[in-house]
């Protein structure tokens, strides 16, 4: 009896095992899953909207991923980050910012990169008589000009890169009492569609895209600001980071970086990223 009990109790583990196992690799599935999921948080800067909104959409088909974009600010975003905001990545039109959250023990040293070179115009809506590229700066001292929007100096690298180049051609203190500040140059932009003003000085990625490639613009020369290095870095608090890290990958693809190119940015070269990294 104690043989035939024992040998019916090795039946019946012997059963259990596969589905035990199958058990097993439905958990492990379900989780995986779930982490697949899991969407990346991304912090960028507003010039990208445009150009991510094709890259993301691009990555989202080729890998299943799902991204969680917002566009704002970048000096917003580094207060943000600051105060605990759950992003994954973050996509600054400048290099200060991702630095100094690396400084700060915000963000992996390792993953910061600059992924493009940003530059300015003057831009003004497709009903307008004056032509930019024509008249460059003077149009901005034509009296149908009384609002120019850019995007505010505090904490937008576009801004700063505007006041720069305003200062650098001797007409900021003529022109100063015409600005308006939008929160990002994205808004910025907005005051110009709008009507709010009647000209801006944006980001070319923006001029060039569908919403506004109607319009007219000039663009600025490029030593007349500071060079907009636009980097991007990986925070400590993400809890996707391979996900972000294969993100990353992507968009140092040769597809991904003429897609960037296309938008109207200007590519590091190989040397320049060399020189970003820490």
């Amino acid at each position: 009896m104690k043989n035939l009990l024992t040998n019916r109790q090795c039946r019946g583990a012997a059963l259990l095992r596969p589905i035990a196992a199958l058990l097993l690799a439905l958990l492990f599935f379900l989780g995986a899953r779930n982490a697949h999921a899991q969407s990346l948080r991304i912090a960028a800067a507003s010039d990208l909207q445009f150009a991510f909104a094709d890259l993301a959409a691009r990555y989202e088909k080729q890998t299943g991923a799902k991204l969680a974009i917002t566009y704002g600010s970048s000096g917003n975003f580094f207060a943000q980050i600051q105060n605990g905001a759950p992003f994954d990545l973050f996509f600054s039109a400048d290099i200060a910012y991702p630095r100094k959250l690396i400084d700060a023990g915000f963000a992996e040293s390792d993953s910061r990169y600059t992924y493009a070179f940003g530059r300015i115009v003057l831009w003004l809506p497709p009903e307008s008589p004056l032509i930019p590229a024509n008249l460059q700066w003077n149009t901005l001292l034509d009296a149908r000009i009384q609002r120019i929007a850019i995007a505010n100096p505090e904490h937008a690298p576009y801004g700063r890169a505007a006041v720069a180049a305003l200062q650098k051609a001797g007409l900021y203190e003529r022109l100063k009492s015409k600005l308006v500040y939008g929160e990002n140059i994205s808004q910025a932009a907005q005051f110009v569609l709008s009507g709010s003003a009647q000209a801006g000085i944006l980001a070319l990625s923006l001029a060039t895209a569908p919403a506004m490639k109607s319009g007219k613009y000039w663009e600025i020369p490029r030593d007349l600001y500071p060079p907009l290095e636009q980097a991007v870095v990986l925070l400590k608090s993400s809890s996707n980071k391979p996900a972000a890290r294969a993100f990353l990958a992507f968009l140092q693809t040769e597809s991904a970086r003429a897609t960037l190119a296309r938008y109207g940015f200007t590519l590091p070269t190989a040397s320049e990223l060399r020189e970003a990294r820490p």
